[in-house]
């Protein structure tokens, strides 16, 4: 099955580093036309050394997805330029690793801001351009805390829930324009947010127990899928969360099986 992206338009926000410049990597190999958001200046100018380097098509843009202004004159310009917008992914996002009753107002609010009220905003600026076109894609970044909170970090938890239930909303109001909003959540990928690989091996392991397939996922995974969703492949999907996780829970002890076949070997 061939995935065209070619010369598509396609904004990816927090693509300075993580998932985010996986995403925005993966995008321009296929042959988008990559506009890297993030507000961490120098983060993107790695991200797109990498990508030019390789040949492909990419642009960055230094924005706050919390400040409205700063949005508009963005997609605005994005507009102007390549005259549509075909894909918009609202990865960017911040964590929030403190018990409820420790978190400030400032954390707890930055928080939502960044994870739910900035995707709200970029994915108000761009729904005229995509209404005008008569399609386009949305596709947000949940997480598998969205699902099952953990806890310690409930704000987060709460902010990716709102992602979801706004998901879903989005796709609602936007299948008349032939507009899709889909979500995924990614689970145990590490990042320079979750600290995954650096923890303890003793903690390691014990994360690791909870997985089906027992291993950390690779941002490039996440990339695939990602990139499914934004293609013509994918025109009949929309308002779905997608558990990116490797089977995280997906059983009560997915542990027990690879105990037994450790015993059987």
């Amino acid at each position: 099955m061939l995935i065209d992206l070619t010369d598509r338009v396609v904004i990816v926000t927090g693509a300075g580093r993580g998932i985010g410049a996986a995403l925005a990597e993966r995008f321009a190999l296929e042959g988008a036309r990559v506009i890297g958001i993030d507000i961490l200046e120098e983060d993107l100018k790695q991200v797109g050394q990498a990508i030019t380097t390789a040949g492909a098509k990419w642009e960055a843009l230094t924005v706050d997805v919390t400040q409205a202004a700063q949005i508009t004159a963005a997609t605005k310009a994005v507009a102007e330029r390549y005259g549509r917008i075909d894909v918009l992914v609202n990865n960017a996002g911040v964590g929030a690793d403190k018990p409820l009753d420790e978190l400030t107002e400032s954390e707890w609010d930055r928080c939502f801001n960044v994870n739910l009220k900035g995707l709200w905003l970029m994915s108000r600026s761009v729904m005229p351009i995509m209404k005008r076109q008569n399609a386009g894609r949305i596709i947000n970044a949940a997480s598998f805390a969205a699902i099952v909170p953990m806890a310690g970090v409930g704000a987060y938890a709460a902010a990716k829930a709102g992602v979801v239930q706004l998901t879903r909303a989005l796709a609602g109001e936007l299948g008349p324009w032939n507009i899709t909003v889909n979500a995924y959540a990614p689970g145990m990928v590490p990042t320079d947010i979750n600290h995954f690989t650096e923890r303890s091996q003793e903690e390691q392991d014990r994360l690791l127990d909870m997985l089906t397939l027992r291993r950390w996922g690779a941002k490039e995974e996440v990339a695939d899928l990602v990139c499914f969703l934004a293609s013509d492949r994918a025109g009949y999907i929309t308002g779905t969360v997608i558990d990116v996780s490797g089977g995280k829970l997906a059983t009560q002890v997915p542990s027990a099986p690879y105990a037994r076949r450790a015993a059987a070997a």
